[in-house]
């Protein structure tokens, strides 16, 4: 004799993820593919704006305040908390003073030297 398992929920199938929840990963899995992250800002919004346009004729059940819930998500997701490219940068130019630094300190020692 084989029992059935119970299901947590009060219907018998299992739920699979809503439409926002379904265009929300799907948002997300094309800003992974596109590359939107290394663009400009102003790149940004205007693939987010073309991309929801899109999520919009893939599901139509959402309504205007959904789609702009996505809009803004995605836009969040593309500006990370901390801005790795500034960071970058703020790097290499410490890298290029240390070096200015090293090559001033070895004219000093050629010269005591001399």
């Amino acid at each position: 004799m084989s029992r059935k398992k119970k299901t947590g929920g009060t219907g018998g199938g299992s739920r699979g993820p809503s439409e926002l929840e379904q265009a929300r990963n799907d948002l997300f899995g094309h800003i992974h593919r596109c590359g939107v992250l290394r663009a400009s800002e102003e790149q940004q919004v205007e693939w987010m704006n073309d991309t929801v346009e899109y999520l919009a004729e893939c599901y139509p059940s959402l309504g205007e305040a959904e789609l702009g819930d996505l809009k803004a998500i995605g836009l969040r997701f593309c500006r990370p908390v901390i801005d790795n490219a500034a960071a970058e940068t703020d790097s290499a130019e410490d890298g290029a003073e240390v070096q200015d630094a090293d090559e001033a300190g070895e004219e000093e020692i050629a010269a005591s030297a001399a």
